[in-house]
Order: C-alpha cells, then sequence, then structure tokens
C-alpha cells in the first residue's frame, strides 16, 4: 500500500510545486513506483512533470476522475515510475461538484474524495505525491485527510512565517477528526536567499519557533532549480546542478517517513 505525503501551505510561492516533482522524480530515480496528483486548478505539476500544455489534458483530469469514481484511465504515464493525475482550471469547480453531488447525493463527507478515490489504486504504487493549492479550501482538505504525511512549505517572509500555525492547526484538526493517522512530517524552509539578512532571519526564526518539527536542511534560492518549470526533468543538462540544494532534505525527509 502506497505511503501518501501532501506537500502544502496556503501561502503561494512558497515551491510547493517544485518540491512535489523533484521528491516524485528522486523517489523514481530510487526504484519506487510514483502517483503524482495535482490538486491545485493551476496545474502547474502537471505542466512540470509533462512539460505540456494543459489543454492536453482537458477533459482527462483528475476532476473526471472524482466525478466517476475511477482514477485509472485519467493516469497520465510520465515515464515507467511517475504516473500522474493530472489537473487543470477546471478543478475549480470542484467545491461545486462536491456539495451537489458528492454530499447531497451521495451522503457522503466532502472530506473524503480524494482518500476513496486513491484507495482504488494505492495498491498500484509505493508513494503518492500531492500537490496543493495555495489556500485551506477543499482540495487542500482532501488532500490532508487521504494523507499519510504532511511536509508544511515555507518560503522566508512574514506572510509565510505567519500561514505555517493557520496550516498546522488544519492539520492537527484533520488529525482529531478525520485522519488519525495522519503525521507532521516537518516544516522545509525554502526559497532562502543568503544574500539577504531579512531572509536569513525569518529562516531563524522558524528554526527557533518550529525546533520540534523544522526540517536541519535549508533549501537556498538557486536560478537552476527555478529553471526546472522550463526545462522539465529529462534532457536538463543542468539538472544536477538543481537538485543539489534538494538532495538532503530528501534524505532527511526519506528517515522522517520511514524510507530505509
Amino acid at each position: 500500500m502506497a505511503k501518501t505525503i501532501t506537500f502544502g501551505i496556503q501561502k503561494g510561492g512558497s515551491s510547493k510545486t517544485t518540491t512535489s516533482g523533484i521528491v516524485s522524480y528522486l523517489l523514481a530515480k530510487d526504484g519506487y513506483k510514483v502517483l503524482a496528483v495535482d490538486m491545485d486548478s493551476q496545474g502547474n505539476l502537471t505542466d512540470l512533470l509533462t512539460q505540456k500544455d494543459l489543454s492536453f489534458f482537458e477533459g482527462k483530469t483528475i476532476l473526471e476522475a472524482f466525478k466517476e469514481n475511477n482514477p485509472k484511465k485519467y493516469i497520465y504515464e510520465v515515464s515507467e515510475n511517475i504516473h500522474l493525475l493530472p489537473s487543470d482550471d477546471y478543478l475549480a469547480t470542484l467545491a461545486k461538484f462536491l456539495y451537489r453531488d458528492y454530499e447531497r447525493k451521495q451522503k457522503k463527507d466532502v472530506n473524503f474524495l480524494l482518500k476513496e478515490t486513491l484507495d482504488h489504486i494505492k495498491e498500484e504504487y509505493d508513494f503518492v505525491i500531492i500537490d496543493t493549492p495555495p489556500s485551506l479550501s477543499e482540495p487542500m482538505i482532501n488532500a490532508i485527510c487521504a494523507s499519510d504525511e504532511v511536509v508544511v512549505l515555507c518560503e522566508s517572509s512574514k506572510w509565510a512565517f505567519t500561514a505555517i500555525e493557520r496550516f498546522l492547526e488544519t492539520a492537527i484538526h484533520a488529525k482529531m477528526n478525520y485522519n488519525p493517522s495522519l503525521n507532521i512530517t516537518g516544516v522545509l524552509r525554502n526559497l532562502i536567499d543568503s544574500r539577504r539578512t531579512d531572509s536569513k532571519a525569518f529562516a531563524n526564526l522558524i528554526e527557533s519557533q518550529y525546533r520540534d518539527i523544522v526540517f536541519s536542511t535549508l533549501i537556498k534560492r538557486k536560478a537552476a532549480t527555478g529553471r526546472i518549470s522550463l526545462n522539465g526533468f529529462e534532457g536538463n543538462d543542468e539538472l544536477t546542478t538543481a537538485l543539489e540544494e534538494y538532495l538532503p532534505f530528501y534524505e532527511e525527509m526519506k528517515k522522517r517517513v520511514g524510507i530505509n
């Protein structure tokens, strides 16, 4: 049965998609079979992993999988070890479907739609990696309720820092009321600019405030990593440089989630 890991925070620009994509790539490179799930209507993880325009996936996304309660025919094979449940703009209508059809007609809790969908195929994968939108909305709550682990992403700014506490409160509420097996894997400090004193100050503040759960790894801002969105993972001449900052985090994360 796959271990499910969500990367999230309700603040945009915290590198959730880049981190989700990199972790998916590294797990696949290590020989694990990975299902990446794009729960953001912006479809950035879909774009990152496939390097295809989102129009290619219209009518073939996770939204259709939800509506048919069958994800299998909507899974896109990126590579032998990375499969994807893609997303596009129409996922923005998820709340309408949840409350009009899923809750009212099927009499089911709207927080468990993603879990119910993934249960059909979890035995086929080693890991499910979920990318989430920058809001505490239905897609985010569904992701948390479907997960074994949640990694909190935080860039070095005041608004990202203040978002951590609210996100953790949401995760703890979900653990207490919906998903008792959920584990808060840790807080990852991301996009740290070593040239700026304010960036380093926020990184230190996050470590001080969340000492028990913060990852020791600091992900520094690097141009090659930012260009992964343009160049993808295959045939990317600067991929080794782009991944350097993430490798220590990846090893640290593996230990925390129980990967030997």
